[in-house]
C-alpha cells in the first residue's frame, strides 16, 4: 500500500506478506545487528494464539531465517550488549512471565528470574493442610473464597488463583497435581527496555530495565544479571498504593545520571531518578495510555490515550500541546531523521490508517490494509530508514523512506497551523564585528567583573531608593512579621488647639495583634498633649482603628514644631512603629 498525503513517493514498498499470520505488538518487535555483519534482522516475538504456537521469529530480508518456541506469554523484546569484547555482538532478552531469556547468535544463553515474593502464611498453611490429607477439596476450596476475600485476587499466589477459576469437576485433579510441589508466589514482568552503561556508543554495554506486576523497577547488569537497582512506585512496596508500570522509557547513563519515565495502569506517570528508592509522581493522565515515547532531542515525552488523543510534556511533566486524533490509537513509534534534523511519532489508528506528527502537525499519513498493532522503525538489512508494520489480521509489511524525501505539514489537518517560511534575513559579519569578538573572547573576565559590579551597583541603589521611599512614606508600616501594622496620623485645626487623629489597621491575614499602646514626645514648652498615654485594644486583622487626642499650643505667635508618635508594646522598650507630626502654625487671628 502507498501513502497518502502530499508527497505519495516518500515510502516506497519493500516487502509485504499478507500470510504471515503473526500477532504481535510494538514492543515484542526490535531490529539488531545479531550476526555483527552490518545485515540488521527483525525479530519479532509472536504470541500465536496467545496460549499455543508461540514462537520467537527472525527475519533475513524477505525470508524468515530461523524461530525458537517460548514457553510463556511474552510482553517485550529488547536487544542489547552485554559486554566490550569482539565481535560487537548484541545479545536479544526475550521477557515472557517472571523470568528473562537472553539469546545469544540466537541460541539460549541465561535465564534470570524475579525473586520469589512472601507467600501469605494462611494461604501457605491451607495447602498444607491439603497435602497432608487432612481436609477435603470442598472444604479447602471455600476457605480459599474466604481468604480471596480478605486479602484480594491479586495478592494471592497463582496456583491458588487458577484453583478458584477451575469449575467443580476439575477441583480435585488439580489439587492432587500440584499439592506435593512446594507453593512460590513470584511477580510477572510488564515491560522492559534497556539502559546504558557507562557510555553512550550505539555498540556500549546496557542494563536492563525490568517493571513487574508488584510496582517494582528493576535494573539489571548486563554481565552477572544481578539487580544493581530495586525501586518501587508505591510505598514500602505496597501494590494497593502503587500502579503497576506497562510502558518504560531510560534516558541518560546508569554509572552518571538516569531517568525512567514509567507509565502507569492507573493512569499516571513516574519519575525515577539515579538514587531514589521510590519514584514520584510527575504527572496525571486523564486516560490511561496507549502507548509512550521519548524523544531523543529534548526528552520529552508523547503519550496516546485511550480517549483518543496525543499529548504531548515536557521531561518535567508541562504539558505542551494536545491534539484529537481521528479515531483511537493502537500503536505508536518515534521516526528519527537525523539527516533533516527532525523526529516525527507514528501512531497507528483503528481501520489501518497511521499518521506521522512533529509536535501537533500532521506530516505524512500511511495506508495499512488493516488495523496496525505493532509498529517499528529502525535499520533493516542495510537500509537505515525501514518502518515494519504488523496489522491484527498477521499482514506483515515493510516500507523503505525514500532518501529524496522531504516532510512538510499538511494544512489539511483540523486545526493544524502550517509552519513558517519566512526566510530571516541574516547580515554579513564584518571587520568591525569580528575585532569585536575577539575583544570580548580576550577580555571575558574584566567584562563579567565589570557586569558583576554594575549589578551590584544597581541592586544598592534600588534597596537606597527604597529605604527613602518608606522612610518618605505619609502611612507608615511595621516591618515585623509578627506584628505588621499601618499607621496614618493626621492634625486638625487651626489653634492653639490641634486634635490628633491616629488610624490603625493589622495588616495580618488571621492572627490578632494585642498589648499595644500609644505615645506621643514633644517639647512640653511649646504643647500640652491631653492624652500622652493611649491603651489600644486587640485589632483584629482587616479593620481600621481610629484614636484620638488633643494638643495645645502654648508657645508664642508664630512658633511650631514637631509631635513624636509612637507604638510601643507594653513591657518592651523599643517602639514598633514611629511618625513625626509637623505641626501648623497658630493661626493669629483666633489668638487674638
Amino acid at each position: 500500500m502507498g501513502s497518502r498525503g502530499l508527497n505519495p513517493q516518500r515510502w516506497l514498498d519493500a516487502f509485504s506478506d499478507p500470510h504471515a499470520s503473526i500477532y504481535t505488538f510494538s514492543r515484542c518487535m526490535t531490529l539488531a545487528d545479531i550476526n555483527a555483519d552490518g545485515d540488521y534482522k527483525l525479530i519479532i516475538s509472536d504470541l500465536g494464539t496467545g496460549t499455543a504456537n508461540i514462537k520467537l521469529k527472525v527475519y533475513r530480508g524477505t525470508s524468515l531465517m530461523s524461530e525458537s518456541t517460548l514457553m510463556d506469554v511474552p510482553t517485550g523484546v529488547v536487544t542489547f550488549h552485554m559486554d566490550m569484547n569482539e565481535p560487537r555482538v548484541p545479545a536479544v532478552a526475550v521477557a515472557s512471565g517472571s523470568n528473562i531469556f537472553v539469546y545469544k547468535n540466537m541460541r539460549p544463553y541465561f535465564k534470570f528470574s524475579l525473586p520469589s515474593m512472601d507467600v501469605n502464611p494462611l494461604e501457605q498453611d491451607l495447602w498444607l493442610e491439603v497435602r497432608k490429607k487432612e481436609m477435603e477439596v470442598e472444604v479447602f476450596y471455600e476457605l480459599l473464597q474466604n481468604l480471596r476475600q480478605e486479602l484480594g485476587f491479586s495478592n494471592m499466589t497463582s496456583r491458588s488463583q487458577q484453583l478458584l477459576m477451575l469449575d467443580h469437576s476439575k477441583w480435585r485433579s488439580f489439587v492432587d497435581q500440584f499439592k506435593d510441589i512446594p507453593i512460590k508466589k513470584q511477580s510477572v514482568i510488564t515491560c522492559i527496555t534497556t539502559l546504558k552503561k557507562s557510555m553512550t556508543e550505539e555498540d556500549a554495554a546496557s542494563c536492563l530495565v525490568v517493571g513487574t506486576e508488584n510496582s517494582d523497577m528493576l535494573i539489571l547488569d548486563p554481565e552477572a544479571f544481578t539487580i544493581l537497582e530495586n525501586m518501587n512506585l508505591g510505598g514500602q512496596g505496597n501494590p494497593i498504593s502503587a500502579g503497576v508500570p506497562v510502558h518504560v522509557g531510560a534516558t541518560g547513563l546508569y554509572d552518571v545520571e538516569f531517568r525512567l519515565i514509567v507509565a502507569s495502569r492507573d493512569g499516571c506517570v513516574y519519575l525515577i531518578r539515579r538514587g531514589w528508592i521510590q519514584a514520584r509522581t510527575l504527572m496525571q493522565l486523564p486516560a490511561q495510555s496507549v502507548a509512550m515515547v521519548i524523544l531523543p532531542e529534548n526528552n520529552s515525552i508523547v503519550l496516546a490515550l485511550m480517549n483518543e488523543t496525543l499529548h504531548g510534556y515536557t521531561k518535567k511533566g508541562k504539558k505542551q500541546w494536545e491534539i484529537k486524533l481521528p479515531s483511537a490509537a493502537t500503536a505508536m513509534t518515534s521516526i528519527p531523521l537525523a539527516h533533516q534534523g527532525l523526529t516525527m511519532v507514528a501512531v497507528a489508528l483503528t481501520g489501518g490508517t497511521v499518521n506521522l506528527y512533529s509536535g501537533r502537525q500532521v506530516m505524512d499519513t500511511i495506508a495499512a490494509p488493516d488495523t496496525v498493532s505493532g509498529l517499528l522503525f529502525g535499520r533493516f538489512g542495510q537500509e537505515d530508514h525501514s518502518l515494519v508494520l504488523v496489522t491484527i489480521s498477521g499482514h506483515l509489511l515493510v516500507k523503505i523512506l525514500k532518501r529524496t524525501a522531504q516532510f512538510s505539514a499538511q494544512s489539511s489537518g483540523a486545526g493544524m497551523v502550517p509552519p513558517q517560511q519566512i526566510k530571516m534575513l541574516v547580515p554579513k559579519k564584518t571587520k568591525l564585528f569580528m575585532e569585536q569578538t575577539l575583544r570580548e573572547r580576550e577580555s571575558a573576565v574584566a567584562m563579567h567583573q565589570k557586569f558583576q559590579h554594575d549589578l551590584f551597583r544597581l541592586r544598592l541603589n534600588t534597596a537606597r531608593a527604597c529605604v527613602n521611599a518608606l522612610q518618605g512614606c505619609s502611612n507608615p508600616f511595621s516591618t515585623n512579621i509578627q506584628e505588621p501594622l499601618v499607621m496614618s496620623a493626621q492634625v486638625s485645626g487651626f489653634g492653639p488647639t490641634f486634635k490628633i487623629h491616629i488610624s490603625l489597621k493589622n495588616m495580618s491575614q488571621s492572627n490578632p495583634i494585642k498589648d499595644l499602646a500609644i505615645t506621643f514626645h514633644c517639647d512640653d514648652k511649646l504643647y500640652i498633649i491631653e492624652k500622652p498615654f493611649i491603651q489600644v485594644p486587640m485589632l483584629v486583622p482587616g479593620l481600621l482603628y481610629r484614636f484620638e487626642t488633643v494638643a495645645e499650643c502654648i508657645a508664642e505667635i508664630g512658633m511650631s514644631d514637631q509631635v513624636r508618635v509612637f507604638i510601643i508594646k507594653i513591657n518592651q522598650t523599643q517602639p514598633i512603629l514611629a511618625a513625626i507630626i509637623n505641626m501648623p502654625i497658630s493661626d493669629m487671628l483666633t489668638l487674638v
